[in-house]
């Protein structure tokens, strides 16, 4: 699973914690870049603000985001994803604790490829995580990133 990057937008420092430490329990050893607001994962992905002059084609194999963030909520990060050529199909897993089915509902609708909730024991999570490491960096092929 090594060489595939992660993109984990998560405002909780103790979630955040939680999904890095189920990552090394599980092996997962792919780097993870932490962005902890919606405009902060915009501005990484399209390389503005205080991400200006990153290299854009360097892209995650998958985005975990949270739903309910700072700034811009997760909905507004992934409309935003699938209006740019550049994002529209890159994978996205929405790592939420809401399990409201508006919420379910949007998400998929803007074009999320999967809607996880948290579980609350960290058992749980940490199994949630091994397997969402298993599809999205081993079995799932993502679309061969460009740059426009």
């Amino acid at each position: 699973m090594d060489g595939k990057m992660i993109l984990l937008v998560e405002d909780n420092p103790n979630d955040e914690a939680l999904t890095l430490r189920a990552l090394k329990k599980n092996n997962v050893t792919n780097e993870v870049v932490v962005v902890r607001d919606g405009v902060e994962a915009l501005d990484w992905l399209f390389a503005l603000g205080s991400h200006l002059g990153r290299d854009l084609t360097i892209l995650p194999q998958v985005v975990l985001l949270d739903l309910k963030l700072p700034k811009l909520s997760g909905l507004e990060v992934l409309r935003a994803m699938r209006a740019h050529p550049r994002t529209k199909r890159l994978p996205v897993v929405l790592l939420t604790s809401s399990k409201e089915d508006q919420d379910v509902f949007a998400a998929y609708d803007l074009g999320a490829n999967s809607y996880v909730s948290k579980p609350v024991v960290f058992a749980e999570f940490a199994d949630a995580i091994r397997q969402l490491g298993l599809y999205w960096l081993g079995l799932n092929e993502a679309p061969v990133a460009r740059v426009t």
